[in-house]
């Protein structure tokens, strides 16, 4: 694993023309936590706006991204922001399917990938969509099914316009090698931070080729922690919180990793976002080696 310092490239240009930064913002917290009571969309579009403030330009959302009560982070995206100002990029996945009791029931076929984008276009108040990442595996582990069908459907769909770039989400190595065979791959998304490095080879090959690494669950979600005694220390040097050297840590690790921190605070936005002044050292990169 490379061990070099975070550099001085804060922005990254996906699939070659569309310049985001390396420190974004993820929206899957904002409706309210799956399975949970809805947040309040007026609370929530104030971290929104707060987050495009402070400089978090590349914002990750999906449609399937709503709480009880029918809440949608696109709902509040657009309602928060729109119209858009100039330079800011969203990316939404199409794949998973969930009722409206938020059951997760199912993966979307070639023919229902369509209507998955139509349906963030309108919500979001788009014409096109920068990026759409094909999300395999629902929300566990990849399974490693053949994606051929589906992302050569979603290729489809950029070719009419209605998509400018494509990535794939929660994929494994030959999954990748099999969309970028049908199609160019501007980015992946996958679980990946600094107490799970299990896809450090997956980060090298998309830096080699020029490919976006968007960690999700960088920070320890989904019942994961960062409860570990370096990154404590690590933190400790330089007076930051676990989080924040957890995000430094994924800037520093390579040069194609674009980080998306999902929060509904705005008092943990304001920290997040700091964390793009956190310059880790060599010794610190060592020390959080896995």
């Amino acid at each position: 694993m490379s061990s070099a310092p975070r550099g001085t490239d804060t922005t990254f240009a996906l699939g070659g023309t569309l310049t985001v930064p390396r420190l974004g913002f993820g929206a899957m917290q904002l409706p309210g936590p799956v399975g949970g009571p809805a947040r309040s969309p007026a609370q929530s579009a104030a971290v929104a706006r707060r987050a495009v403030e402070l400089g978090a330009l590349h914002i990750d959302t999906a449609a399937f991204y709503f709480s009880a009560g029918g809440v949608r982070a696109n709902d509040i995206l657009r309602r928060a922001l729109h119209p858009y100002p100039e330079g800011l990029s969203i990316a939404t996945k199409v794949g998973p399917l969930r009722n409206e009791d938020g059951e997760m029931v199912g993966e979307a076929g070639p023919g229902q990938l369509r209507a998955a984008v139509r349906q963030n276009l309108k919500d979001l108040g788009l014409d096109a969509l920068d990026l759409v990442y094909l999300r395999v595996g629902r929300l566990s582990g990849s399974n490693g099914a053949p994606l051929g069908e589906r992302f050569a459907a979603l290729s489809r769909l950029r070719d009419e316009g209605l998509i400018r770039h494509l990535g794939v989400s929660n994929v494994t190595a030959a999954q990748l090698a099999e969309a970028r065979a049908i199609a160019p791959v501007a980015a992946v998304q996958n679980r990946y931070g600094v107490l799970d490095q299990d896809d450090d080879a997956l980060v090298d090959t998309c830096a080699a080729a020029g490919i976006a690494f968007v960690p999700f669950f960088a920070l320890g979600g989904s019942g994961g922690s960062l409860s570990d005694a370096a990154l404590r220390k690590v933190a400790e040097r330089h007076g930051a919180t676990e989080h924040q050297v957890a995000i430094a840590w994924g800037l520093a690790r390579s040069p194609s990793v674009v980080q998306i921190p999902g929060t509904a605070s705005l008092a943990h936005l304001e920290e997040n976002m700091a964390s793009a002044q956190l310059s880790l050292t060599e010794e610190d990169m060592a020390l959080l080696a896995a």
